[in-house]
């Protein structure tokens, strides 16, 4: 479940509850109204900006986070165009915008945040305002979304902006959060509900490993191409990480992991060097021992599950990645990112105009 108080800003005090002790703990500390919702597990999210005069819609942009649903907005990656839609869902995607912008009869900016989970498409909220999204997108596809907004608040029809036609964009752009937590002596590098980001970046390139890699590498968290990584993930994760290890391994990094994650793993016929829970792992940490940690943690228990290995990591500023679709996303960077000649965004922008 998702507990959250009423009306908060960037997911104050929002929790994500996996027993009836947690939502006790959850409601403790709140006064007055409370919303519950029904929390998609492992669900893809996507970002929608769009364009409405009131009968008509222009979807704009249709966006994917790179965490799963669960992880706030303005804290998630987000790639554009969205890697993981075929023709049929993206279709699907924009005819839920659509039918929404006429239902609410929006005039001007609209913010249509949804999510697919086993199969089905779910609409997670609708914002009839400009979203933080807007300049990323803006940028990225080479429309001024305010401009036309403001044309459309001020009586223009969307047949009377020559918006290019709706299409998704042949360059792939990132949007990667500027995360505080090095700044903050104790903080839990942990991603959830409450925003924690202070600010974004963004990377454009032909294609999506490279353009996440510029985006991590812009936001001070640069990917490395060898060296050792150190996995621990939570049980529902194990199985799942298994063909990340194994990309790693292929990479040519060498694998170190905690008993419960490590038998997994060497189940699956991995190498992979087994090492105590608590201090030694902190130890080896402090001591650069490593150059990429994979940490997820339990539910709830984010603070007391591998809190002192993420924050060890945090101190010694080595990449630690606490999603497991982060995870997959990071190695597939490492792997295939390649290097390109530097283009302006306006030169990007004209590439894409003349289809080359």
């Amino acid at each position: 479940m998702l507990v959250r108080p009423s009306y908060v800003l960037g997911g104050r005090a929002m929790r994500i509850c996996y027993s009836a002790e947690q939502v006790h703990d959850a409601m403790r500390d709140v006064q007055g109204r409370v919303l519950v919702d029904r929390f998609l597990e492992d669900a893809v999210e996507i970002d929608v900006d769009a364009l409405s005069d009131g009968t008509l819609c222009y979807v704009a942009a249709v966006m994917q986070h790179v965490e799963e649903a669960g992880v706030h907005s303005g804290d998630s990656s987000c790639v554009l165009p969205a890697p993981s839609l075929d023709p049929t869902t993206y279709f699907e995607v924009c005819h839920v915008v659509r039918r929404i912008a006429r239902a609410l009869g929006v005039v001007g900016l609209l913010n249509v945040q949804l999510a697919i989970a086993g199969g089905d498409l779910y609409v997670l909220e609708a914002n009839p305002r400009a979203s933080r999204t807007v300049p990323f997108a803006s940028k990225a596809t080479g429309i001024n979304l305010v401009e036309a907004a403001c044309k459309l608040a001020a009586g223009a029809r969307i047949s009377e902006l020559e918006l290019p036609s709706e299409r998704p964009p042949a360059q792939v752009s990132v949007k990667a959060a500027v995360l505080p937590f090095a700044r903050f002596p104790g903080a839990d590098p942990v991603l959830g509900p409450e925003m924690r980001s202070t600010g974004e970046v963004m990377a454009s390139a032909r294609d999506f490993p490279t353009a996440f890699a510029k985006a991590e590498r812009a936001a001070g968290r640069p990917l490395p191409s060898h060296g050792t990584a150190f996995l621990s993930v939570r049980n529902a994760d194990k199985t799942q990480l298994v063909p990340v290890a194994a990309a790693l391994a292929g990479l040519g990094f060498e694998l170190v992991a905690t008993a419960g994650t490590a038998g997994v793993l060497r189940s699956a016929g991995l190498d992979v060097d087994e090492i105590e829970k608590g201090k030694p792992v902190v130890d080896m940490i402090r001591k650069r021992r490593f150059d990429l940690v994979v940490n997820t943690p339990e539910g709830g228990n984010a603070r007391s599950d591998g809190y002192a290995i993420r924050e060890a990591a945090l101190t010694t500023r080595i990449p630690c990645i606490t999603t497991l679709s982060g995870a997959a996303i990071a190695v597939h960077a490492i792997a295939a990112a390649r290097r390109e000649d530097a283009l302006s965004l306006q030169e990007r922008i004209e590439v894409e105009a003349v289809g080359v």
